[in-house]
């Protein structure tokens, strides 16, 4: 958390620290202060707003809160002085509890709550009424009490604003509604100081820009470096030439969570999650406790296991993401990675969750499913010695959270078009947002637009005798707070065990079930026994060879420095000191074909012969990740069938994608002609369902359409029936809708990495 010897403390301007007896307690305990720690408070009294960067395990939370308990002397009872903002609820509850400690050990005039979605309607009540001297909070739940009318008032006495793990809300719609009330926020309190707080940011400037557009502004960066142990599992076992589990390593798992107190086992999607943890529970002779933690599980099932791991009274906990981001559990001894890491940033913050503190090494295991995925973990091994971080793609602010935060503001106050014009282009996602485009959402929002103004379900704001924008009618204050948020869960349905509820499971997943088929979930094999109106009924069952549910979330992106790692390792391969088993297979490339480079794209094609016919196949390794490969992928099968060469199906990769047909690819200049590909890839953007499927989530962030209303919840086909019904209309009578063109400019940039692919086939042409 800090450090045993420090110089800048009788630098500092403002003795506060040294006389404070919170200073007291951390020496006694054998701490001290880091120097950039109270450089930030430094420039926090001095006025400014500031970007704090500093490794995992560091004190940064300290560096954040030390204004605010400093100054604690002068905060009076339920009056709200510091408002702490991170994106994941686990994180909030953790903050509490590591800052109630000081708190109550010293007895500090402070008082402190968490406010997110798990709150309960009675504390939520309670904080507004008797605000907490510090609240915890999250970006949705900030955005709903910035749309309350007793907002101003609620803020007013306001002095800090503290946002954790920035990396995770930069450039993401959760980081645009974020931003907007924060520019709303400058508006109330122009005095309050921000505080940022990111382990793994790349882009400082950047990052301090996205938080604050005062010129009194400064960066502090702690120049300490942690110490990070990472190594690949030696494995005497053959690794698969393919597939995503971790079947050959389990007993290898297994012997490193017995050898070390407690360890957090990372894996990158669900299904990974419920297939290791099922699996080591079937070797667990030694009767360890064990666990499995994702987003998918009842938030009851997720917060047990995050206080019994924080009490030191679990092994082993499987997790996805959901534990990723800025725990503090100092017990943990070891990180493994299931599958390749995809990221620097996001393998960095894993590993920082064991030895939560920067003088003891972090120990992490990188465990590849394939091996292609061991050469992607020997590159993410390197990049991290060499502390190499990815800047995260730019994205200007989305049009949807826009409109979702129009009707928030009128929910809270009347406003003025130009002078909220004016607030919003402050908030950095927005800086370059047009008047014209403003005026398209703020027509949208006042009634649907052009095509759906007839309807006055569509008007949410209207405009007084007074020339101000204000809530058409209540009906809308408590749907916009029953629909606030920019995520968009998957169609989920609910499981019951007995009258237990364990969590959602993917709908389409539970449709391809019939009675008596098994399945992993909640650590547990289920029973599929029918669907009601609640949701899925399941009982426990003993079958083996249970199904693995396909999560549509959790596939996270390959980053492109890390690809270009991978390369630049597949072709020094000799130089490198890499398992037989894994040079032979390059070596057996090598002979047969080329290793792929930077310079160039490797494209192979051969034939397999089936009974009757022939199967001829075309594998390009592009390296360029998923959502590209894909698209990629259907503008070939597009060309294919121009060509009439019969293609069957292709699939892709984070690295490659394959394509075959009934007919030989034997011209590979023509079938990659550019300008071809790109207008088949127009054309069959306009014939897909994709942009449909899109324009749903839109339509769902913009407030179009309300999944929540008061006392019932419209299904999932209910949302699609509305979503589709709607975008028929609007495709038929107004092409140009904003909020149309706004799902086609997510779908191109976003979903298919349009833009990114164009560059490249022009690179390798």
């Amino acid at each position: 958390m800090v450090q045993y010897v420090h110089t800048n403390l009788n630098n500092i301007k403002n003795n506060k620290i040294q006389s404070h007896k919170f200073t007291a307690w951390l020496y006694n305990k054998g701490w001290s202060y880091y120097n950039y720690q109270l450089k930030t408070f430094s420039e926090i009294e001095e006025g400014n707003d500031v970007l704090v960067t500093s490794p995992t395990g560091s004190g940064k939370t300290i560096a954040g809160f030390l204004p605010s308990i400093i100054n604690s002397n002068c905060f009076q009872k339920d009056v709200l002085y510091t408002l702490y903002i991170s994106p994941l609820k686990s994180l909030s509850y953790d903050i509490e509890r590591n800052l109630l400690k000081p708190i109550l050990d010293l007895n500090l005039n402070i008082s402190i709550s968490v406010r997110t979605g798990d709150t309960s309607s009675y504390k939520k009540s309670i904080q507004l009424k008797k605000p907490p001297n510090i609240l915890i909070t999250t970006p949705e739940s900030f955005a709903l009490l910035m749309s309350y009318k007793g907002a101003c008032k609620f803020f007013k006495s306001l002095k800090y604003v503290v946002i954790d793990e920035l990396h995770n809300l930069i450039h993401t719609k959760r980081g645009d509604l974020l931003t907007l009330n924060l520019a709303r926020l400058d508006d109330f309190c122009p005095k309050v100081l921000k505080i940022g707080l990111s382990a793994t940011i790349n882009d400082l400037n950047t990052g301090l820009n996205y938080i604050t557009n005062r010129k009194e502004s400064r960066i502090v960066k702690n120049k300490e470096k942690k110490k990070l142990l990472v190594s690949i599992l030696n494995t005497k076992k053959e690794i698969p030439w393919s597939g995503y589990m971790p079947t050959y390593a389990i007993k290898d798992i297994y012997k490193k969570i017995l050898f070390n107190k407690s360890t957090i086992i990372f894996v990158n999607t669900r299904a990974q999650a419920e297939y290791v943890f099922q699996n080591l529970w079937k070797i667990n002779n030694k009767k360890i406790s064990i666990a499995v933690h994702h987003g998918s599980l009842e938030k009851k099932l997720r917060q047990k296991v995050e206080k019994k791991m924080y009490a030191g009274l679990i092994n082993c906990v499987v997790a996805t993401s959901s534990l990723e981001l800025g725990i503090d559990w100092g017990n943990i001894d070891l990180v493994i990675q299931i599958g390749a890491p995809k990221g620097i940033a996001r393998i960095i913050q894993r590993i920082g969750r064991c030895n939560h503190k920067i003088d003891t090494p972090s120990n992490a295991i990188l465990i590849p499913t394939n091996k292609f995925e061991y050469l992607e973990c020997e590159a993410a091994k390197k990049a991290i010695i060499d502390y190499e971080i990815e800047d995260k793609k730019i994205k200007e602010g989305s049009l949807d959270v826009l409109a979702q935060h129009l009707v928030g503001v009128a929910c809270s106050n009347p406003f003025k078009e130009n002078i909220l014009y004016n607030n919003i282009i402050k908030a950095f996602p927005y800086k370059k947002l047009k008047l014209k485009t403003f005026i398209e959402i703020l027509t949208f929002v006042k009634n649907g637009g052009y095509s759906l103004k007839n309807y006055n379900e569509f008007s949410k704001i209207k405009k007084n005798i007074d020339g101000y924008y204000t809530i058409s009618s209540k009906k809308y204050v408590n749907k916009y707070r029953m629909n606030v948020g920019t995520i968009v869960e998957s169609e989920l349905i609910s499981i019951f065990l007995k009258n237990r509820k364990l969590g959602q499971i993917e709908e389409y997943f539970i449709n391809n079930l019939k009675k008596g088929d098994t399945f992993l979930f909640a650590g547990k094999v289920l029973e599929f026994v029918e669907t009601n109106l609640k949701g899925v009924k399941v009982q426990k069952s003993s079958k083996k060879n249970p199904k693995i549910p396909s999560f549509s979330g959790g596939k996270l992106p390959l980053s492109s420095k890390l690809a270009v790692r991978v390369l630049n390792l597949i072709n020094n391969y000799k130089k490198e000191n890499i398992p037989n088993q894994i040079s032979h297979w390059l070596q057996q490339q090598e002979k047969y074909s080329i290793l792929p480079s930077n310079s160039n794209l490797l494209v192979e094609t051969f034939s397999r012969k089936f009974k009757s016919y022939n199967k001829n196949y075309l594998i390009a390794y592009t390296f360029q990740g998923r959502a590209a490969n894909q698209t990629l992928g259907i503008m070939l099968l597009e060309r294919l069938i121009t060509l009439k060469l019969e293609p069957i199906a292709f699939t892709a990769t984070d690295y490659a994608l394959a394509i075959w047909s009934s007919k030989a690819i034997e011209n590979i200049n023509l079938l990659f002609n550019i300008k071809e590909l790109i207008k088949n890839i127009d054309t069959w953007i306009n014939s897909t369902s994709l942009i449909r499927r899109h324009f749903k989530n839109v339509a769902i962030i913009s407030g179009l359409i309300d999944k929540n209303y008061p006392g019932y919840v419209k299904t999932n086909k209910q949302i699609r029936f509305n979503s589709d019904l709607i975008f028929e209309v609007l495709n038929k009578y107004e092409k140009e809708h904003i909020l149309l063109k706004s799902t086609r400019a997510e779908t191109m940039n976003e979903l298919i990495d349009y833009y990114k692919v164009c560059k490249y086939l022009s690179n390798i042409k």
